[in-house]
């Protein structure tokens, strides 16, 4: 039986329930997210140029949303739909990691030049060490295994949503644990995006301040804009299914030599979630994308537009088993998130003066770690269009990173937290 796993408690797909339509079957429940996530990603593209869609993305209204529709018990989780979670999130987490890695070609990443990697590693090394300050000075108000979901945000803080899904799946954190995590990266992260951009116009005397010369820039910015001028860029039918196909190979293939890989790495290095077949999974599917990216693979049209799918349906998948029921403690989980952007900003700010580094790499860096590809062009493109392809590169450079990165974070927010 299709995500059929264990006997259901009921064989039909709904049910009516004092006056309300609740969903029971594993099948239904998958269909109305993969739905519910095509309809509001067809709205933003309709009204995109609107300012709800500018300021409230397409998953800050997937995640809000799910969780309303689980508050309020939208569906049961019955057997039949608890297997189709699992066997939903565990197969698509790396399929979506590999197929978005095949845009992050790191030949093409290598010509942002050393002055935009150094601002992009500093961002990314600057929002590790925000967490764990974070960590050492609030971690008695959190829950003991509250390590995990700050290593997933990380993750998302570094990379984007994906790698924070990849680090949730391989460290085994329970959907409703990530509430909070969900409600600090939606908020905090958008009222960061809002302060970048009223920096936009005050570049001139941040960059007098650290004594920086521009000139560079522009030209970097041209040559990345010219380097796939000849690129097909139509997506065909054979280029979605072979998308997919790859993706979901890959996922299996990945899990199939994890279950080896894991016990062996256990044997040698004792046993730990960060050597679990998931946390195992995810790496080898991110290797995989990785060297893939640098074959013809990485001109096939569409990876952009399947990745954000399925991405969509994790975001869906993992609001779906949380409720605004448990988010008692919000304020003091939000003021963790804005503790990590201060220290963020401050060291950042910091290295800048000593580096000599622009007010557009540091707030491109910034953004490419915190709000990955969706948030970099628009910071980029707020100084200048051309320089839009080096937000998408450091973006794209974010995801091979952000797994790995928050994976880190946990392991070392664990050592402090005892675990």
């Amino acid at each position: 039986m299709f995500f059929g796993a264990g006997v259901p408690e009921r064989t039909e797909h709904f049910f009516v329930e004092e006056g309300f339509i609740v969903i029971t079957s594993g099948f239904a429940y998958v269909a109305f997210l993969f739905c519910f996530a095509g309809v509001v990603a067809s709205l933003e593209r309709k009204y995109k140029d609107t300012t709800f869609f500018k300021y409230v993305p397409t998953p800050v209204i997937l995640y809000f949303m799910c969780m309303v529709f689980a508050t309020f018990d939208l569906w049961q989780k019955t057997d039949s739909v608890n297997a189709a979670y699992k066997v939903v999130r565990g197969n698509i987490i790396p399929a979506m990691i590999f197929v978005m890695l095949l845009r992050c070609d790191i030949r093409k990443i290598l010509k942002l030049g050393p002055r935009m990697l150094i601002g992009f590693f500093s961002a990314t090394l600057t929002i590790m060490i925000g967490f764990v300050v974070m960590f050492a000075l609030m971690k008695n108000g959190f829950p003991p295994e509250s390590w995990k979901t700050w290593g997933a945000l990380a993750g998302s803080w570094i990379g984007g949503t994906a790698n924070m899904v990849a680090i949730q799946g391989a460290l085994g954190i329970e959907e409703s644990a990530m509430g909070y995590t969900l409600l600090v990266d939606n908020v905090n992260y958008s009222i960061w995006v809002i302060l970048l951009l009223a920096t936009v116009p005050y570049a001139k005397f941040f960059n007098k301040w650290t004594k920086t010369d521009t000139s560079a820039i522009d030209s970097v910015g041209l040559s990345l804009s010219e380097l796939d001028e000849n690129a097909r860029t139509k997506m065909e039918t054979s280029d979605l299914a072979l998308l997919i196909g790859a993706g979901l190979l890959v996922s299996a293939l990945s899990s199939w030599l994890a279950s080896f890989i894991s016990p062996m790495l256990m044997d040698v290095f004792g046993k730990s979630d960060f050597l679990s077949v998931s946390t195992v999974t995810i790496v080898l599917a991110t290797i995989f994308g990785i060297v893939c990216a640098m074959t013809p693979m990485n001109s096939i049209p569409g990876s952009s537009p399947v990745s954000m799918t399925m991405l969509y349906i994790m975001i869906c998948l993992i609001a779906s088993r949380a409720s605004f029921k448990e988010l008692t403690d919000a304020p003091y989980y939000l003021a963790a998130g804005f503790v990590v952007l201060g220290i963020h900003a401050l060291l950042m700010a910091i290295i800048a003066k000593i580096l000599k580094i622009d007010l557009f790499t540091c707030a491109v860096a910034s953004l490419a770690n915190i709000g990955a590809v969706a948030a970099a062009p628009i910071i980029a493109a707020a100084y200048k269009e051309t320089l839009v392809p080096i937000g998408v590169l450091m973006a794209l450079m974010g995801y091979v990173v952000g797994t790995g990165g928050g994976l880190l974070v946990a392991k070392i927010l664990s050592v402090m937290a005892g675990a």
